[in-house]
């Protein structure tokens, strides 16, 4: 694909909404392609997470292992969906296991690259912060609403 569908693809990921496309350039430059054949595993869970992948084409299933050994499905994502994005930040451990349902296609978005982003433009890094921030209180209000289920 070119580098502006690769921009295109950016801008339609949350955490990038509202950058501009010569600041996205600078990611999509730099952004490595990676295609997946139908079972083929992106990453595995528990493994460490060095970079994020967003999803160009195709359908991922994430997993992870159940409590009984077993394996449940947590969401199928496709297209605009950006994996592990804190891994950008700082090293973290893959939550859960991507696994291509269908032919998929994905960008890898190394931390060294982000932060090249985020010094490059402290504009961006405002933002950038502010969404991560969104992020984690949304997931914290969910996370208190089932509190009382474990009282």
């Amino acid at each position: 694909m070119a580098l502006n569908d690769d921009i295109a693809l950016l801008s339609i990921v949350p955490l990038f909404a509202d950058i501009d496309d010569e600041k996205l350039r600078l990611v999509a430059f730099g952004a490595e392609r990676r295609r997946l054949v139908r079972g083929q595993q992106l990453f595995r869970e528990g493994a460490p997470a060095d970079c994020a992948y967003a999803v160009a084409a195709g359908r991922l299933a994430l997993t992870r292992a159940t409590a009984s050994g077993g394996i449940e499905t947590i969401a199928n994502v496709g297209r605009g969906t950006l994996l592990s994005e804190l891994a950008m930040i700082s090293l973290v451990e893959r939550k859960f296991t991507a696994t291509a349902e269908v032919e998929t296609e994905v960008i890898r978005i190394t931390r060294p690259l982000f932060h090249r982003m985020l010094e490059e433009y402290p504009d961006v890094a405002a933002l950038v912060d502010k969404r991560i921030r969104d992020n984690l209180n949304a997931m914290i209000r969910r996370v208190g609403k089932l509190a009382p289920r474990f009282l």
